[in-house]
């Protein structure tokens, strides 16, 4: 079973809960799919064994082959090419924009007089290892660079058949977040009682059910404050899975990079029986 772990909003807890459930377990893959802003490793303390570099096509133009028809510019959809012909005695130029390539290949396919050829663009890296019975697999986006999408799904490569995966995906509710909830079984999203929590949970739950995949939430720092999420949850049908109590222990574990599973062993009853519940959420 593959469980992501989302949030409306940064900073609810959402690595907490992911990184947690997965020391929980006997055995899991933990993929870190937050590319651009990837720190379960600080929590996990895998042993990094292997890095690779992720890599997308992007157009190269033979200005000795174009005739500056404009097709390529014509085809492309996301503005990534801008052809300027020559003018007055002027030489005419193609101009690339790798970072709007979304890398479909059609202004090679189009073109009339074969001058473009695709070249290889590094995107970022993926970081492969291990800590114990879990597997690490972690992404992490070049500065700069937009194609987080891309880099999700080769992390999502790196499952390697434990019985449980747990994703842990960015925030919000934009494309990355739908790449890497996406074939997931089981959706966690974990929300603080706050209004931004509450605003932004009722955003990530309309996100999660377009995609139709059965979800429930985490309501973490519980107690701190009082803005309707338990009321919420329960008006609309929503599995409020687990509450996470707002406590100074807590917090301190944390900041020190100490999962509480490991400074307090009754978490890890509390996250086993997380696991349990979405199983028969689940019906497993």
């Amino acid at each position: 079973m593959i469980i992501g772990v989302a949030s409306g909003k940064g900073g609810t807890g959402k690595t907490t809960v992911a990184v947690n459930l997965a020391l929980a377990l006997e055995e899991a893959s933990f993929l870190d799919c937050d590319v651009e802003n990837p720190n379960a490793h600080l929590f996990l303390k895998p042993r990094i064994s292997e890095m690779r570099r992720v890599t997308v096509m992007c157009p190269e133009i033979d200005l000795a082959k174009c005739s500056f028809c404009g097709t390529c510019q014509s085809v492309c959809a996301f503005h990534a090419i801008t052809v300027i012909p020559p003018k007055e005695g002027r030489q005419g130029t193609v101009l690339t924009f790798p970072h709007l390539c979304n890398g479909c290949g059609g202004c090679k396919i189009y073109c009339p007089t074969k001058a473009i050829r695709e070249v290889k663009r590094d995107i970022g890296v993926i970081e492969l290892g291990s800590r114990d019975h879990i597997a690490f697999a972690g992404g992490r986006l070049n500065i700069g660079e937009t194609r987080s999408p891309h880099l999700i799904a080769h992390v999502k490569q790196c499952l390697n058949g434990h019985s449980t995966g747990i994703i842990d995906a960015p925030p919000g509710t934009s494309c990355p977040m739908i790449a890497a909830i996406k074939d997931c079984d089981y959706v966690i999203l974990v929300t603080e009682d706050t209004p931004f929590g509450l605003h932004d949970l009722e955003l990530a739950i309309d996100a999660v059910r377009a995609s139709q995949i059965p979800f429930g939430v985490v309501l973490n720092r519980s107690g701190a404050e009082k803005q309707g999420i338990e009321e919420y949850c329960h008006c609309h049908g929503v599995p409020l899975l687990m509450k996470i109590p707002y406590e100074k222990a807590i917090a301190e574990s944390q900041s020190d990079g100490i999962p509480m599973v490991e400074s307090n062993p009754e978490y890890k009853a509390k996250f086993i029986d997380l696991y349990h519940r979405i199983r028969k959420e689940k019906g497993v």
